[in-house]
């Protein structure tokens, strides 16, 4: 026996690749030999199955994390689009409803909303504004007609648009308003400045057809205050909110008639507006503010026009409505 044992361990066995791919012993081994060599290719299969499980779960959570990423991506497009689109219609939507805004404007007439809209910002009745509208027309082609004649005489008239349209009243035919119908006779610094003053929310543009209806109703009809607070405004010649002492010289200079026998016209101007200027300054800052400005008209009314008229007479407020016919 124990030269069968030698014999057995001196036999160096020959590996075979089996099926599964392990090592057995050579087919004339001892069976603990084809047990081991059992063993091993039955532990190999395990082993590949276990890491093939692996990847595969490994590659479907890369796929679904892909897949979410494409939908959240492909979600995102659609609403980006879908804002824009939306985005771009209100934009053409606003577009459209302003140029037919401006059309109705030139036409005289008044949409429903806006009419309601303009009776409550305004102190006129339906049939006046319905009126006003009418007087709006008339003045917005008045200034179509003198661009139109301007152009054709200029030496430019080459390089002119044809057909440029005046959206609005223009000074010149503002200021002829003011002066013929209103009574209004004042200095060319004063005529700009009530112009640029009447739609306080676009200044100096030409005046559209709300701008014109509001400013008319506190130029005709305001309270004591809103007529007060525009004489502030035209009196406020560079806007900052304070009439200084340069702009009191500038207007006053221009109020007061010029005698041939004074030397310097001047100094008395500016006694004029050292005098004005202890009046209306309540504060004592060397400028008047609007709140200076208002304390001294409600105390002294007739101080409203103090720098130059730019209110109508009572007499051309009665004959204008009377020209309204309504």
């Amino acid at each position: 026996m124990d030269g069968k044992a030698g014999a057995g361990k001196g036999r160096s066995p020959t590996p075979t690749p089996n099926r599964d791919g392990g090592a057995t012993a050579g087919g004339g081994g001892s069976g603990a030999g084809a047990g081991a060599g059992g063993g091993g290719g039955a532990s190999a299969p395990t082993a590949t199955g276990g890491t093939t499980g692996v990847g595969r779960s490994t590659l479907h959570a890369n796929k679904t994390i892909l897949k979410t990423v494409s939908v959240f991506l492909a979600s995102g497009k659609r609403n980006s689009s879908n804002q824009q689109s939306k985005a771009a219609a209100a934009a053409l939507q606003n577009k459209r409803q302003q140029r037919q805004r401006r059309m109705d404007e030139l036409s005289g007439k008044v949409n429903p909303k806006l009419l309601d809209s303009l009776r409550k910002k305004t102190r006129f009745t339906k049939d006046e504004l319905d009126a006003l509208c009418r007087i709006y027309r008339k003045l917005v082609s008045n200034c179509q007609y003198a661009a139109k004649t301007l152009a054709s005489s200029s030496s430019s008239a080459a390089i002119a648009k044809p057909h440029a349209a005046v959206e609005g009243i223009d000074r010149i035919v503002f200021r002829e308003l003011l002066h013929s119908t209103f009574d209004i006779v004042t200095e060319e610094i004063l005529m700009e400045r009530i112009f640029c003053s009447w739609d306080k929310a676009h200044e100096g543009l030409p005046l559209r057809l709300e701008g014109w209806l509001i400013g008319l109703s506190t130029f005709l009809r305001g309270t004591a205050a809103e007529r007060a607070a525009f004489c502030f405004r035209v009196y406020d010649l560079n806007t900052d909110g304070f009439i200084t002492k340069d702009e009191m010289f500038t207007l006053l200079r221009n109020c007061l008639i010029k005698q041939p026998q004074d030397e310097d016209p001047d100094e008395g101007v500016k006694d004029l507006v050292e005098i004005v200027l202890k009046k209306f300054d309540l504060d004592k800052d060397g400028k008047v503010s609007l709140e200076d400005f208002m304390g001294t008209v409600t105390a002294e009314p007739l101080l409203i026009e103090a720098f130059g008229q730019c209110l109508p007479t009572d007499s051309a407020v009665v004959s204008f409505f009377s020209t309204l016919q309504v």
